[in-house]
């Protein structure tokens, strides 16, 4: 299920949005407001109305998202210089690493298609001529490229190692940085939570379990008038020309009367 993005709610915090809604549903039972939960509509139907509408309901905190937000965006630039002991990776996007990225995966295939080479012609030569010493020197060479592809392997494997360790050391200093908040930041963060959950999704819930139009045979969800606007239009009034103001007599058309000519014989000819 994907939630509707709101203008003002940033992706990051949209989980923490559901988050917050689906723990409002599952203790609505423990609260008396929110009692008619399953009577007309379950949690899964409201849970899908309040997605709906994420905008409506974060509207209601918007000033103390926007203070949290702040609040986050100055910590997030102050820690900005301490980023490498969090496991920053930053420096290793230069043209270094990327060189040592391009030898260790061509590395192994180079010398492992040199090794397959030299040991097939070597031992060739070694069976058409064994008293050849230059298929000596192709198995000799053969082999060694074998090591170097072993060794070549060896080493991709070690620092496949040792970048998953790193990364998930920098994803667990990430989750402590999360708990850890500045007083100021964790402040702000839970009277938006706070604001979130009293003053917006608990009325919607309360407007959607009371407003009578919404049911379980709705397949879209309906709104209370006072929370969601209604648009609607009504029907133009069209009449025809005869019944406005300005109707005029309509024109009468005769017909012409056409006589045919009088033809007679030489006779009758005009003079």
């Amino acid at each position: 299920m994907q939630m509707t993005s709101a203008p003002h709610l940033l992706a990051e915090d949209g989980p923490e949005y559901a988050r917050i809604l689906g723990d409002a549903l599952r203790h609505a039972q423990e609260r008396p407001d929110l009692e008619g939960v399953g009577d007309r509509l379950n949690t899964e139907q409201l849970r899908t109305m309040a997605l709906n509408a994420t905008a409506l309901i974060t509207a209601a905190a918007a000033t103390e998202y926007e203070h949290y937000v702040k609040a986050r965006a100055e910590l997030r630039a102050a820690s900005v210089p301490e980023g490498e002991q969090y496991g920053d990776t930053s420096s290793a996007t230069g043209p270094g690493a990327g060189i040592g990225a391009v030898l260790t995966v061509l590395t192994p295939l180079l010398a492992g298609a040199a090794a397959v080479i030299f040991l097939l012609v070597g031992y060739l030569l070694k069976a058409v001529s064994p008293s050849l010493a230059f298929g000596d020197s192709m198995v000799a060479a053969g082999w060694f490229f074998a090591a170097v592809a072993a060794a070549a392997i060896l080493v991709a494997a070690i620092g496949l190692l040792v970048t998953a360790l790193r990364n998930g050391s920098t994803s667990l200093a990430a989750e402590d940085e999360e708990q850890e908040l500045p007083e100021e930041v964790a402040r702000a963060r839970e009277a938006w939570r706070h604001a979130l959950l009293e003053r917006g999704i608990l009325p919607f819930l309360r407007d959607a379990l009371a407003d009578p139009t919404a049911g379980p045979a709705a397949r879209t969800p309906h709104r209370s008038p006072n929370r969601i606007p209604k648009v609607g239009y009504s029907r133009p009034d069209f009449s025809g020309p005869e019944d406005g103001p300005s109707a005029g007599p309509r024109p009468t058309f005769t017909s012409p009367d056409f006589t045919s000519p009088d033809f007679g014989g030489p006779e009758h000819r005009p003079e």
